[in-house]
């Protein structure tokens, strides 16, 4: 072929490397829709994450305030982008059979990562790194680690707030994550737990990083100071809410001026991150506006220079790949979850060997935290004991789309008990046959009282303790089994002030685990229990 053929033909729109990523992404979307749809319908219409729309358009905008950088860097082949894509298909593959929506969300970006790797290569890809990682912030964080997340910044915030209330010489009592005002109790709730402001900043921060012309290590603190900044505005935040409360009434804490105070507090923060960038400027004696990175060349400019480049052999490579492995998963994505038949807890027995029990009302409120398809909390009492038992079973027939149990250890706290010690131990001669259960075992105390508490994770045919393992195993038989229902079962009774120690209390919860097992395996599906097919997304 002639130079002048060549150059034709590498200037044909259909051979444009940018044109080729842009189809990759395509292609990629489409395979992943149901998760990518799932994205942007539930979990950007959350408070704490519909600023995501905004990262697309803003990671475009990172892209533009390079693109004369990237047109002048040589772009070369990159095979390692080939093993990315490869590793993002596995993951896209992974996430559809599992219908783990995050790994799906997540296999997407990175195979436009390895799409553009593959186009431009390592070097010409450096110079564009902050507008790729920027999508990252798109995917919402998995479920499980958030609601960990979401306790701890509750407690967090609920006890630095209550440290401002005390700083304007107010009475005020803490317990958990409510705030006892004396004459007022607030609630810190989990929209009051600071993620609303946390991701939306953290995003901010590290486009505000993006931009700016500093050191490495100073643009590195820009982006991590949004992390203790938010923890610190939000608990001002409700420091000064209860303070205002005790001024001015409980109105103080409810619509219009909770919405303003948060919106306050949001854009307080923003300004302290371009304080924090003015003073660095200062003290490097440089002009802060112009280190801003902000000029972008004409959009005509850019297409003019993008369009030029040729599909590379690494790139069409990419493109084949991308295309079989999208229609692959694209074979598997439709299929519909087994579900087990919902168990009836309400028909769970109240008299069960000396034991007779009394169901208790379950806060509506909870239940639509929880998201359970069937839960029962009773108390029961024995003839022979000196305190109830409290059974509480949570039961979920899909696990899938941010439904899963919810672990004590992250709830109790929240409930203002304090956790004395926490273990996994193994209760003999439950089961019929006489094998051991294993459970764990924690003592919690709120002001005066003590209780301890066993608590259990019945996950299809298998009893956990631990709940990264209860994690692990949803994916694993999402995919192996198309399965996900589970069941977290809670035993709680009184330490009495007469015992002083636990042995009647632990004594009193293995005797009462003894008897309700053979219930429990009973109401609560096994390995083997005969499925129905179900759409797990209903």
């Amino acid at each position: 072929m002639s130079s002048t053929a060549a150059a034709n033909s590498a200037g044909a729109p259909w051979r444009s490397a940018p044109l080729l990523v842009l189809a990759i992404t395509a292609v990629v979307i489409a395979a992943a829709w149901d998760a990518i749809a799932w994205m942007a319908n539930d979990d950007w219409a959350r408070d704490e994450y519909n600023h995501c729309w905004l990262i697309p358009p803003i990671a475009l905008f990172l892209l533009a305030t390079r693109a004369r950088e990237l047109a002048a860097a040589p772009w070369t082949t990159s095979w390692a982008g080939v093993a990315v894509i490869v590793f993002g298909l596995v993951l896209l593959l992974l996430g559809n059979l599992s219908a783990v929506v995050t790994i799906s969300q997540y296999a997407t970006i990175v195979v436009v990562w390895g799409a553009v790797l593959a186009a431009i290569g390592m070097r010409a890809t450096l110079t564009i790194w902050p507008a790729l990682l920027y999508l990252a912030f798109m995917v919402p964080m998995p479920d499980f680690l958030e609601v960990q997340l979401t306790a701890q910044l509750q407690l967090i915030s609920s006890q630095l707030g209550v440290a401002v209330i005390r700083l304007a010489g107010l009475p005020v009592y803490l317990e958990g994550n409510v705030i006892d005002l004396g004459p007022y109790r607030l609630a810190v709730a989990e929209a009051c737990s600071g993620l609303r402001y946390l991701f939306p900043l953290m995003s901010f921060g590290f486009m505000c990083a993006a931009i700016f012309e500093a050191k490495n290590w100073q643009r590195v603190l820009v982006f991590l100071t949004s992390v203790p900044l938010t923890v610190f505005m939000n608990s001002l935040r409700i420091g000064v809410i209860g303070i205002l409360v005790n001024a001015f009434g409980i109105e103080m804490a409810e619509g219009f001026t909770h919405f303003f105070e948060g919106w306050v507090v949001f854009m307080l923060c923003v300004a302290i991150l371009f304080v924090e960038m003015y003073l660095i400027c200062r003290v490097a004696g440089k002009p802060f506006l112009r280190s801003l990175r902000m000029d972008t060349p004409p959009l005509a400019e850019m297409m003019a220079a993008f369009a030029r480049r040729p599909v590379n052999r690494t790139l069409a490579v990419s493109a084949v790949l991308v295309l079989a492995g999208a229609l692959s998963t694209m074979t598997i994505q439709g299929r519909d979850e087994l579900v087990p038949d919902v168990p009836r807890l309400a028909a769970f027995p109240l008299l069960v060997g000396g034991w007779r029990g009394f169901e208790s009302a379950v806060d509506p409120e909870q239940l639509k935290t929880l998201k359970t398809d069937a839960a029962i909390m009773a108390n029961f009492q024995s003839a022979e004991e000196r305190a109830p038992v409290s059974l509480w079973i949570a039961y979920y027939g899909s696990q899938r789309g941010g439904r899963s149990v919810h672990s004590p250890r992250t709830c109790l706290p929240g409930g203002g008990w304090e956790i004395l010690n926490l273990d996994s131990v193994m209760l003999d001669g439950v089961r019929a046959d006489g094998a051991s259960v294993p459970v764990n075992r924690t003592l919690i105390r709120l002001q005066e009282q003590r209780q301890l508490v066993y608590y259990w994770f019945v996950q299809r045919g298998r009893l956990l303790t631990n709940e990264y393992a209860v994690k692990w195993y949803i994916f694993w038989d999402s995919i192996t089994r198309n399965r996900t229902d589970g069941a977290l079962v809670r035993l709680v009774t009184s330490v009495e002030p007469g015992e002083a120690g636990l042995e009647q209390a632990d004594e009193r919860l293995q005797r009462f685990a003894r008897e309700i097992d053979p219930k429990l395996n009973y109401f609560l599906p096994q390995q083997d229990a005969v499925m129905r097919l179900t759409d797990a997304r209903r």
